[in-house]
C-alpha cells in the first residue's frame, strides 16, 4: 500500500461534515452557514484547509500518492498522484568541503536557522502547520507556498530563540511553491547555512529537519540518501487536481512527513541543498494481527533544489513581481464560487454559491445563485478566472465586478479588495 503527502501538516480528527472543493485540492467546511455544493472560494487566492472538529481545529494536509517507475499502487488515501519522470545527471561534486558531520552535528547546526509556521485558515475554521528556513538575520523566512496556502494569518516560533513572531507574506511562487514571510519586529535571527543544489550526487548521504506531524519544538530528523536527481513531479490533491507541476526536484528516501514542508534537505556538511515539498511511503511484506509482526516501509520524498528557490525568493526580497511571482498580501473578494462539476454550465460565467459576511462581495449587493461574468475588465468563464484576474491586485486596489442576478438583471459595480489569505 502506499500513501503519499505533500509535507505540510497533520491530518485533522476532528469529525464536522465536510465537502471538496474540485480545482483546489484542499477541504472547507460544510453545514450551518455554509453552501450545500461543493464551492471554490475566490478572491481568496488560496484554498481553504481541512477544518477539525469541535474545539481546537485541526491542522491539515493534502494526501498524494505517487506512481514511480516501478508502477506503485494508490493507496487508502489514493485517487491523488504525483508522476514523476526524470534522470540522475551523473558526475556531479558531492560537497565543496572534506568535513563529514554526524547526523547529530548535522542537526545541532541546522536546527537555530529553522522555524516552525502555523497558518491559521480563518475563513475555514482551520489551521495547517510546516517548516520554514531563515535567510536573513532581521526575519526572512523561506517556506513552501502550499504552507501558507490559504491563509488569513500566520504564526513562526524560531528554533534558534524560541520566541514566536506575527509573519507577514512578502511573496510567493504558486506555480514553483515558493514563499518568503518576514517576521515582524525580528531581529538577530541565526540563518540557515546554504549550498549548492548543483553538489547533490546519487547515493549521498541526507538529512531532512522539520516540523513533522507538526508538534513544534526540537526539529524532528530523517536519514536518508539521494535517489534520484532532475525529477519531475505532478502533485494533485485529493480531489484529483489542483495539479502542481515541478521540475529539477532532488529525491531522495529520507522519511520526510507531513509537518515538514518548507524544512531543509542538509547534505553531510551541514550545507542545505533542497527544500523539502513532498513524500510518499509505501509498505508491503507481512501484516500479523493484533499489532505483531512487521512490514518494509520505503519513502520517496521530493525536495526543491536551495539554488532555484532561493532565485525565486531573491526576486520577492528585490520586489521583482512577475507572471509568477505576486508581492505582498493578497486581495480579498469574499465570494465562494460553485463548481462546474456540480451543475453551473461551464463557458458562461462563475455563479456564485455563498458571499462571506462583511466582505467586499457582499457590500457590492452579490448574492448567492449571481454569475460574475467579469472582473477587473477582464471576462470571467470559471472560477479559477476570478482568482488570476484578483491575482494581479492587493488589498486596498478597488476594481469593476460585472455580473447577473437570478432574475436576468445585469449589474456593474466598483469594490474595493480587502485583506484576504495568501495564495
Amino acid at each position: 500500500m502506499s500513501a503519499a503527502y505533500d509535507a505540510e501538516g497533520t491530518e485533522p480528527a476532528g469529525t464536522r461534515p465536510q465537502s471538496q472543493w474540485p480545482g483546489a485540492g484542499d477541504w472547507y467546511p460544510t453545514g450551518p452557514g455554509w453552501p450545500a455544493s461543493p464551492a471554490a472560494p475566490a478572491g481568496m487566492s488560496g484554498g481553504p484547509g481541512d477544518p477539525g472538529g469541535p474545539g481546537r481545529p485541526g491542522r491539515r494536509r493534502r494526501a498524494l500518492a505517487v506512481t514511480a517507475a516501478a508502477g506503485l499502487a494508490a493507496g487508502a488515501l489514493g485517487g491523488a498522484w504525483i508522476e514523476h519522470s526524470g534522470h540522475a545527471a551523473a558526475g556531479q561534486a558531492a560537497t565543496a568541503s572534506t568535513t563529514v558531520l554526524s547526523t547529530a552535528q548535522i542537526a545541532a547546526r541546522t536546527d537555530p536557522g529553522l522555524v516552525d509556521v502555523v497558518s491559521t485558515l480563518g475563513y475555514q475554521d482551520a489551521e495547517s502547520a510546516g517548516t520554514g528556513m531563515v535567510i536573513t538575520s532581521s526575519g526572512e523566512v523561506l517556506t513552501n507556498n502550499h504552507v501558507i496556502d490559504g491563509a488569513t494569518s500566520i504564526s513562526v516560533t524560531d528554533i534558534g530563540n524560541g520566541r514566536t513572531y506575527r509573519a507577514t507574506v512578502v511573496g510567493y511562487d504558486a506555480t514553483g511553491d515558493v514563499a518568503v514571510l518576514k517576521l515582524q519586529g525580528a531581529s538577530g535571527l541565526t540563518t540557515a547555512t546554504l549550498g549548492s543544489s548543483s553538489s547533490a550526487a546519487l547515493g549521498q548521504k541526507v538529512v531532512a529537519l522539520g516540523n513533522a506531524g507538526g508538534k513544534g519544538g526540537t526539529p524532528s530528523v530523517a536519514t536518508g540518501q539521494v535517489t534520484g536527481l532532475n525529477q519531475s513531479i505532478t502533485a494533485q490533491d485529493d480531489s484529483g487536481s489542483g495539479a502542481e507541476h515541478l521540475t529539477g526536484m532532488i529525491e531522495t528516501n529520507a522519511g520526510i512527513q507531513p509537518g515538514d514542508s518548507g524544512g531543509p534537505l542538509v547534505n553531510s556538511a551541514g550545507q542545505v541543498i533542497g527544500m523539502d515539498t513532498a513524500a510518499s511511503t509505501t509498505s508491503s511484506g507481512p501484516y500479523a494481527q493484533a499489532g505483531s509482526g512487521s512490514a518494509a516501509t520505503t519513502t520517496q520524498a521530493f525536495a526543491i533544489p536551495i539554488s532555484r528557490a532561493m532565485t525565486i525568493a531573491a526576486e520577492m526580497e528585490d520586489g521583482q513581481a512577475s507572471a509568477a511571482v505576486h508581492l505582498g498580501a493578497t486581495g480579498f473578494l469574499g465570494i465562494e464560487v460553485q463548481s462546474a462539476q456540480y451543475g453551473w454550465p461551464g463557458g458562461t460565467g462563475a455563479t456564485v454559491a455563498g458571499v462571506e459576511p462583511g466582505s467586499p462581495a457582499a457590500a457590492a449587493g452579490l448574492q448567492a445563485g449571481d454569475v460574475i461574468t467579469s472582473v477587473a475588465g477582464t471576462s470571467i468563464t470559471s472560477g479559477p478566472d476570478i482568482q488570476a484576474a484578483i491575482g494581479a491586485y492587493h488589498p486596498g486596489s478597488t476594481i469593476s465586478i460585472g455580473w447577473t442576478d437570478q432574475f436576468g438583471q445585469s449589474h456593474t459595480a466598483p469594490v474595493t479588495l480587502a485583506t484576504g489569505p495568501a495564495d
